[in-house]
């Protein structure tokens, strides 16, 4: 399974459901994730909450993450998409970054440097494995 694709469409899924939250189990990768997403505006806020586990006194850290809508309550977030997956990663250069919808989207890297969005990638001269694609 999958844990980045799972978390892409649990947001998808509460996007198009018109869900005010979200809530998916943490990590370092998915923070990360998140706070790009709310940097760039495609999501209002997130945190990390404690949740309770399925035995009694665990207690795990889930991240609930807020959706941004506009005035006529339609997500800001038109389409996630994982393009490199566990059975096929899609590694590019710095020369090779790809464009999401002409500039109007963003494409999510793994570098060296830690996780860039494509233009600050690019910015930084760094490829790395091209995560997903958000518009």
């Amino acid at each position: 399974m999958d844990p980045i694709a799972d978390m892409l469409t649990r947001i998808r899924n509460s996007a198009m459901a018109g869900h005010e939250k979200m809530v998916c189990p943490s990590s370092k990768v998915k923070k990360s994730i998140v706070s790009i997403l709310e940097r760039e505006g495609f999501i209002a806020n997130w945190q990390e909450v404690d949740t309770q586990g399925v035995r009694k006194g665990t207690v795990l850290k889930a991240l609930e993450v807020s959706l941004r809508y506009d005035e006529d309550h339609t997500s800001i977030l038109r389409g996630l998409k994982r393009i490199s997956k566990p059975s096929r990663r899609y590694y590019v250069g710095a020369d090779d970054i790809p464009r999401v919808r002409n500039g109007l989207g963003i494409a999510i890297l793994t570098t060296n440097k830690g996780l860039l969005t494509d233009q600050e990638a690019r910015a930084a001269s760094v490829g790395g494995e091209v995560l997903c694609y958000i518009w």
